[in-house]
């Protein structure tokens, strides 16, 4: 029965996430067209002009879903909050990072400084919360070893690490049609289906939402996409999937199941590296890795149906490692 409610959630938050991303798809092309880099993938220049900022829909349907499930008194209260306050403040960050760079066409957004400082503090707030307020507090979850580990003083900068670490990478993930899109919903339904075999509900129905949404919207952002989510929608789902991952005591298996995540910001911390040693020198074609392969000649499909692939396998993986 707990799993026919993985189901239900994922269905819900699946319908509103198709309806709402119909709504604003117009909306946002009146308003959103997206700038696309010149010196990208080829195949990349037609889409000028396909309406950003999508994950507004994202958002909006895990959101209404999971405060539904609250409201019924099938989770946490205070937990779901927590966990919706990073998903929706990273969403919002996304948002004016997106506004000031698509609609206000200023081309640096928010300024590192800016997204950096803001997102620490949302990862400071959840980390805060999770040290004094939920079940074995600072005790960490080891893989592999199958132990739980009390981090003690050092709880709070690692929890801070992780949401900072995988918000960025599901970010940069973010580069192909249906990418990041498909890939977290597979990850989300990994942590849906953990959360519910360990009984720790409250996370697992946030990450059902999300996988329902993430599909609703994949309807729309599948190749040739209709709609980006922008950074509205990859920050907002990197912090959501860290939040809620931290909440399960399951944080370590983000880079285990998310291991394309970790990959792909990886390739970037390389070509930036190798690119400053070495005096203009690259170790990819193109970075993150997904235009690596695109510039070798791999269709977009290709690239994104291999790296769905791979996600899977990791999700699996997962599953044996727990």
């Amino acid at each position: 029965m707990k799993y026919i409610s993985i189901g239900i959630i994922m269905l819900i938050s699946f319908v509103l996430s198709v309806i709402i991303t119909k709504v604003e798809i117009p909306v946002l092309k009146r308003k959103a067209g997206q700038n696309i880099r010149e010196d990208g993938p080829q195949s990349h220049l037609s889409k000028a002009g396909t309406p950003s900022m999508g994950g507004i829909a994202i958002i909006i349907a895990a959101s209404v879903t999971t405060i539904g499930v609250a409201v019924m008194g099938k989770i946490d209260g205070l937990g779901s909050a927590i966990v919706l306050l990073v998903f929706v403040g990273f969403g919002l960050i996304g948002f004016f990072d997106d506004y000031l760079k698509v609609i206000k066409k200023n081309n640096l957004g928010l300024r590192a400084y800016q997204k950096f400082g803001l997102q620490t503090i949302l990862s400071v707030i959840l980390a805060v919360y999770l040290a004094n307020y939920t079940e074995g507090s600072t005790s960490v979850y080891i893989p592999f070893a199958d132990i739980y580990v009390n981090f003690g003083i050092w709880y709070i900068p690692f929890v801070v690490f992780v949401v900072l670490a995988m918000t960025n990478a599901v970010n940069l993930t973010d580069g192909l049609d249906g990418l990041a899109s498909g890939v977290t919903a597979f990850v989300s339904l990994f942590f849906a289906v953990a959360g519910f075999t360990y009984g720790i509900v409250t996370g697992a129905y946030f990450c059902s939402a999300m996988c329902g949404a993430c599909l609703g919207f994949l309807v729309f952002n599948r190749n040739p996409a209709k709609v980006f989510m922008g950074d509205t929608g990859s920050l907002a789902l990197g912090g959501g999937l860290a939040a809620a991952a931290i909440l399960m005591k399951l944080e370590l298996m983000l880079p285990i199941v998310g291991l394309l995540y970790v990959i792909e910001a990886l390739s970037v911390v390389l070509q930036v590296g190798y690119f400053k040693i070495s005096g203009g020198k690259r170790i990819f074609k193109m970075a993150p890795i997904h235009h690596h392969f695109e510039k070798c000649g791999f269709k977009e499909v290709q690239v994104v149906a291999g790296f769905w692939i791979f996600a899977v396998l990791c999700c699996i993986a997962g599953f044996f490692i727990i």
